[in-house]
C-alpha cells in the first residue's frame, strides 16, 4: 500500500477541453450556441431585433458604396426611433452577421444613434472577424451555421436585405420559406433594399408564372430604394403588428425574449 502513487483528480467533464472537442460532445457544443446568446439577451433585456442581411464585399468607398451609406442611415433611423419607445425592454435592436460590408454598416448606424447592436459572427476559413461597431456583450462567434441562422430568426420582427451573394440569398430564402410555410408564428416585415438589383437577380414573377410560388407569396415582402421610405415601411409594420394596443402580438411588459414559436406542438 505504501507504494501506491496518489492519483490526481480528473477534470470535471464540462471542463475537459479534449472531451468537449470530440465528436461525442457535439450536442453539448450545439446547445452552448443556443444557451450562451439566450443568457446574454436576457441580461441585456433584448426582446426583439431588426436583422440586416447583405454583402460583406460592399465597402463604404467602393463602387457599391451607396448601399453601405444607406444601410448605415437606415439602421440609425430605426435605432433612434426604437430608443424613444416607452418600454423597459430594448426593442427592435439592430442585428447583423457581425462582419464587414453591409453588416458593419448596420452595426455602425445603430451605434451612431447610441443604441446597442448585435453581431452574430461565423468562424470561416478566411476568418471573418467581427466589425468594431458591435456592442461587446452582444458579439457572438458561431461554429454552426444552422445555430447562427436560428438566432437570426429567433428574435427577428423585421428583415432588411441589401444586395448580396450566395450567403445573402441563402438567408433571405430561408426566412421567406419559414414565413411562407408558417413555421414562424409571428408576422415578419421583410424589405428587399435596392429594387433594381433584386428584380435583376430574382425573377419573382417567373416563379409565380411557372407555379413555383403562389401569387399571394409576393405579399410576403416589399421593396425599398432609400433609407427614409424603408424606415417608414418598417415603422408602419412594426407598429401594426407589435406596438399598437390590441394587436395580436402586442405585449405591454417585458417577459424575456419573444420566442419564434414553431407551429409544431
Amino acid at each position: 500500500m505504501d507504494d501506491l502513487v496518489p492519483v490526481s483528480r480528473p477534470p470535471l467533464a464540462y471542463k475537459n477541453q479534449a472531451f468537449i472537442d470530440e465528436p461525442d460532445a457535439r450536442p453539448l457544443r450545439i446547445l452552448a450556441e443556443y444557451l450562451e446568446p439566450l443568457s446574454s439577451f436576457k441580461r441585456a433585456r433584448v426582446r426583439d431585433t431588426v436583422v440586416f442581411f447583405g454583402s460583406a464585399r460592399i465597402m463604404e468607398m467602393g463602387a457599391q458604396g451607396r448601399y453601405y451609406k444607406e444601410a448605415r442611415e437606415l439602421a440609425r433611423l430605426i435605432t433612434a426611433w426604437s430608443n424613444q419607445l416607452e418600454n423597459p425592454a430594448r426593442r427592435f435592436v439592430i442585428c447583423s452577421g457581425g462582419g464587414p460590408g453591409i453588416m458593419e454598416a448596420a452595426n455602425r448606424g445603430a451605434m451612431d444613434a447610441g443604441g446597442k447592436t448585435i453581431g452574430l459572427n461565423i468562424g470561416l476559413p478566411f476568418e471573418q472577424r467581427p466589425n468594431p461597431f458591435i456592442t461587446p456583450q452582444l458579439c457572438f462567434e458561431f461554429h454552426y451555421f444552422f445555430m447562427r441562422k436560428f438566432w437570426f430568426a429567433y428574435l427577428a420582427k423585421a428583415l432588411v436585405v441589401f444586395p448580396g451573394g450566395f450567403g445573402t440569398l441563402d438567408e433571405l430564402t430561408e426566412i421567406l420559406t419559414l414565413v411562407q410555410t408558417k413555421k414562424l408564428q409571428k408576422p415578419m416585415v421583410i424589405l428587399l433594399y435596392g429594387s433594381q438589383f433584386w428584380h435583376e437577380i430574382i425573377n419573382f414573377e417567373a416563379l409565380v408564372k411557372h407555379g413555383m410560388i403562389s401569387p399571394e407569396d409576393m405579399e410576403l415582402f416589399q421593396f425599398a430604394d432609400d433609407p427614409q421610405s424603408a424606415f417608414e415601411k418598417l415603422k408602419e409594420g412594426l407598429n401594426e403588428y407589435y406596438l399598437k394596443a390590441g394587436a395580436e402580438h402586442y405585449v405591454p411588459h417585458y417577459e424575456g425574449p419573444d420566442i419564434a414559436k414553431s407551429t409544431v406542438k
